[in-house]
């Protein structure tokens, strides 16, 4: 009898050590590291994307563009060179979706406030009315980090096509003059080869969540 609950102690130990194996295998293999996706043309809504690009399946990335910011300072490309960063479309003037997006670009500010790696970049779709001096007021109003967030103004009809061959993130407006467009309330994560690995609703703080999570993500794949 003694050896029998002897032997039972025994198999419940090595139970025990294969179920913990068993275990932490099915942890590792549910846990593994998923790169986040490279977004091409083809997989955004047409509405979102110049005719031109729709069906363009790899390559893409971010156009080489030259915009002034709040402070007058012309921003172009390398400035953003090696950053991870999160861009949008909006404009000061806005009284809808507006506001909330830049109040979460805010709460962004401040997660990545200390992280040399990631910065924000906003565009102006109404560059006629946001100059430089009323991209300050608005920035000094929201309490913009000139070192990590340019709100930029500039040429429209360069905005236009950043917005529509480059981030794939307004509608046209065929209604309007040439290159007026309809931003959305989507922001774009933008990775240091240019290309683009998420869109969120700017509007949603869940999306907001996810996409500091995907940052972390992203930051992680430059760690391997």
């Amino acid at each position: 009898m003694l050896n029998f609950f002897k032997d039972y102690k025994i198999f419940g130990i090595v139970f025990l050590i294969i179920s913990a194996i068993i275990v932490t295998i099915i942890y590792n293999t549910l846990n593994v590291y998923q790169p986040l996706p490279i977004y091409q043309p083809a997989m955004v809504s047409m509405d979102l994307v110049d005719s031109t690009l729709q069906y363009q399946k790899k390559y893409h990335k971010i156009a080489d563009f030259s915009l002034v910011n709040q402070n007058g300072k012309t921003v172009t490309q390398d400035d953003y060179k090696d950053k991870i960063y999160v861009a949008d479309f909006f404009f000061t003037t806005c009284q809808t979706i507006c506001p909330i997006m830049t109040d979460h670009m805010v709460d962004i500010q401040k997660e990545i406030l200390n992280d040399d790696d990631v910065m924000l970049l906003s565009h102006s779709v109404t560059p006629e009315i946001d100059t430089v001096a009323q991209l300050k007021r608005y920035a000094l109003k929201k309490g913009v980090n000139d070192k990590k967030w340019n709100l930029v103004t500039g040429d429209k009809k360069q905005i236009y096509e950043l917005a529509r061959k480059s981030y794939l993130a307004v509608k046209d407006n065929p209604y309007a003059g040439p290159f007026d467009m309809i931003h959305t309330e989507n922001f774009m994560l933008i990775d240091k080869k240019r290309q683009i690995r998420g869109f969120y609703d700017g509007t949603n703080k869940e999306d907001i969540g996810r996409l500091l999570n995907d940052i972390e993500i992203l930051k992680e794949e430059y760690a391997k």
